[in-house]
């Protein structure tokens, strides 16, 4: 799947047990490259957000790194980590476990923020996708063309 390509189907982890096992593999960069998926990534972002607050956006970018050193995956102009999109995630995920009821146990809320986030396109409500697929937002922060985060998530 190409990135921001719409998701079609997404399969939330159904317990709390395959929430941990997966934050668990994340932190030991031992998710197997076929299971990192933008599920995945939300999941173990609604952890960290949960664990390392204020500090998420700082482990995740540590914890990906990490992993795709040990996928092997190259840092190109089309592919590798993105900045850009990591911080929109974050934010977006975070914003998402704010207005979360309280007590949800750890895959019911990864369910709901996983559900709330699967269309990967929600980031060109904020870039358009020239300015979101450019080399500088993949190696840094680039500022929103279209409309700012504060604004609330496109989908709404």
């Amino acid at each position: 799947m190409s990135v921001l390509a719409p998701v079609t189907q997404v399969t939330p982890l159904q317990t709390d047990a395959e929430v941990a096992a997966l934050v668990t593999a994340f932190d030991a960069a031992t998710v197997p490259r076929e299971s990192w998926t933008h599920a995945a990534h939300l999941t173990v972002a609604v952890a960290y957000i949960q664990r390392h607050s204020p500090g998420a956006l700082d482990a995740l970018r540590a914890g990906i790194g990490r992993l795709n050193a040990v996928h092997g995956t190259v840092q190109t102009e089309s592919g590798g980590y993105h900045e850009t999109l990591t911080v929109f995630y974050t934010w977006a995920v975070a914003r998402e476990v704010a207005r979360a009821p309280v007590g949800l146990g750890p895959a019911e809320l990864a369910q709901r923020v996983v559900l709330a986030l699967a269309d990967r396109t929600i980031p060109l409500g904020y870039w358009s996708r020239p300015r979101l697929m450019s080399w500088a937002a993949r190696m840094g922060w680039v500022e929103p063309d279209l409309r700012p985060l504060d604004t609330g998530p496109a989908h709404e």
